[in-house]
């Protein structure tokens, strides 16, 4: 059986928007949307949140995700490259005995998503054997 974890990073210091994981969007925090598109999969077996802020590992824990560590202040910077936390993030679990197969990001900063999306995307790696990433886009629309 395929070992699907999603992970969403939820740094604390945005500098251009600041607080933007925990703005509200129709009254939920923006970070809300993507731990439900995490628990609303039939595909992901975890919903983590890699955050250094411990506002946003209590807003996550209230949604529903598992803060199962704190990301470290220096992979929480401005320009830290997403490379270094999901290394952070595997080598901490694989820590504990736990080495998921997939595992798919769900930023927060993208709040909609189409239902079923993160399903499809999991499914197309699974049936692929020799993909290595499944990324989405969103064909723009005309105004």
């Amino acid at each position: 059986m395929t070992e699907v974890l999603a992970v969403i990073p939820a740094r604390g210091g945005s500098k251009g928007l600041p607080g933007k994981n925990l703005r509200l969007l129709a009254g939920h925090p923006l970070i809300a949307y993507s731990i439900a598109a995490g628990l609303q999969s039939q595909l992901v077996d975890r919903v983590i949140c890699s955050t250094d802020s411990e506002e946003i590992a209590d807003v996550a824990r209230k949604y529903g995700a598992e803060i199962p560590f704190m990301r470290p202040s220096e992979l929480a910077q401005d320009h830290s490259p997403d490379i270094d936390f999901f290394l952070h993030t595997i080598e901490t679990l694989a820590a504990t005995g736990y080495r998921p197969d997939i595992i798919v990001q769900l930023r927060p900063t993208d709040p909609i998503r189409k239902p079923g999306l993160v399903d499809e995307a999991v499914q197309m790696l699974i049936d692929n054997i020799d993909a290595h990433s499944v990324r989405t886009i969103t064909e723009p629309g005309y105004s």
